[in-house]
């Protein structure tokens, strides 16, 4: 009885913080022309969540790639369809891996950035000083972090899967002698335009998760010390959770 009474305290405080979050997103989302207009601040979030965040995904798309060759080619080389080794780390890339591991690596360093960045201005109370001065926190603070991190997430997805199908190539054209002509010639076959968008949508969908995940845990954290450790923990791991539970529901309807 314990168990289910604690079980449904959960679910409850989850649907709580659901409704939150989303009433959060409408308060950012009203702000955002208004944010648009100082592009200065937006880009800066962009340089911040994206251009800081290039070695990690670019190093990790190469060896998540060399990884998915080696994997493919062992697999297609029982079947006798090397040739298409382009074609299958492409798929896999452009609408599975690609979206999923480079929202799960961004949670992991922008968005921990943001959360901690915000609740460290809660804890030292400049949000607090911001509303004494007549200034919109969450105008000027949440809502060009929030754009950043959006704009961010898909381009670090298309650097991500290019590195990650160089990688492969690396691997199978080099290391296990598969054909560079068919390795491109069969990725431009079986590659289509839908495959791609699906890519494309997955990482908005992604980037609008993980930055709001992001800056609400930061806004709305304890302004302690120990608050602010809390809150970089929830978004990695809400934002893992989340990003998977999205990347199935997507994919469903997609197929």
């Amino acid at each position: 009885m314990a168990f289910l009474s604690s079980v449904l305290e959960g679910l409850l405080q989850s649907l709580r913080k659901l409704g939150a979050a989303t009433l959060f997103l409408g308060e950012i989302l009203r702000r955002c022309p208004a944010a648009l207009a100082r592009p200065r601040l937006v880009s800066r979030q962009i340089s911040d969540s994206g251009v800081l965040s290039l070695v990690i995904i670019m190093t990790s798309g190469f060896f998540v790639g060399m990884v998915i060759g080696l994997q493919l080619y062992d697999t297609l080389s029982r079947l006798g369809q090397e040739n298409i080794l382009g074609a299958g780390v492409a798929l896999t890339l452009l609408k599975e891996l690609g979206p999923v591991v480079t929202a799960l690596l961004f949670a992991g360093r922008a968005g921990t950035a943001l959360a901690s960045e915000i609740g460290l201005m809660g804890a030292t109370d400049q949000l607090s000083a911001m509303e004494v001065m007549a200034v919109d926190p969450i105008q000027r603070v949440v809502v060009p972090r929030f754009l950043g991190g959006l704009i961010s997430l898909p381009l670090l997805t298309a650097v991500f899967s290019t590195v990650g199908i160089l990688g492969a190539w690396f691997i199978g054209v080099y290391i296990k002698g598969v054909d560079n002509g068919q390795f491109w010639s069969q990725m431009q076959v079986f590659v289509k335009s839908a495959d791609i968008w699906e890519g494309v949508w997955k990482s908005i969908a992604f980037g609008v998760t993980a930055s709001l995940i992001a800056v609400f845990e930061g806004y709305h954290t304890p302004p302690t010390a120990e608050g602010v450790g809390m809150a970089t923990t929830r978004t990695v791991v809400t934002t893992s959770i989340v990003v998977l539970i999205l990347d199935y529901l997507i994919t469903a309807y997609l197929l």
